[in-house]
């Protein structure tokens, strides 16, 4: 999450389709060999070219259904992470990568986005469980994310919530 202290993450959308696989976000033909800053720069181009140079820090992907499907590749997530990605909305996740993101601090969120379309502006809500959209006008109910999940994502991930948290006892 792109700020550690709120429980509301906001920004602009960029769509993605169904079936996005971590190949493209993170292709294994740059594994070992190019750092994080050069595959950052071609994520998602097979799916949607130039879309790393369009997205915007702060940025939220909005995609279809099955985001992050195909490997338990963790640099997935570290691209984008580097891209900085404040969360993706998808209808569903792969298991793995879902697992992954959660564990680097990464929000996702379970919400079908085929009312959403590329430069809305939407705000993700976790103390009320909602997603805003105002120029669409939508308001809508989400499943509520465990607290010791949301508290994972405020740390910025498992391990420094671990640190802080060794007996897993939080307040909300």
């Amino acid at each position: 999450m792109h700020d550690t202290n709120q429980d509301v993450i906001a920004g602009p959308v960029y769509k993605l389709g169904d079936d996005v696989n971590t190949d493209t976000q993170c292709s294994g033909k740059y594994l070992p060999g190019k750092d994080e800053a050069y595959i950052a720069a071609q994520a998602f181009d097979g799916v949607s070219p130039g879309f790393a140079g369009r997205f915007q820090p702060g940025g939220i992907i909005a995609a279809g259904t099955h985001f992050g499907i195909n490997s338990s590749r963790e640099q997935a997530v570290h691209i984008l992470h580097r891209l900085g990605v404040a969360a993706i909305i998808a209808p569903s996740f792969g298991r793995q990568f879902f697992r992954n993101a959660i564990n680097n601090g990464l929000l996702l969120v379970e919400y079908d986005t085929a009312g959403l379309a590329e430069g809305d502006h939407v705000s993700i809500d976790l103390a009320n469980s909602e997603l805003l959209a105002p120029a669409r006008g939508l308001r809508q109910a989400l499943r509520p994310i465990p607290p010791q999940i949301r508290a994972i994502l405020r740390e910025g991930g498992l391990i420094p919530f671990l640190h802080k948290y060794p007996d897993w006892s939080i307040t909300e």
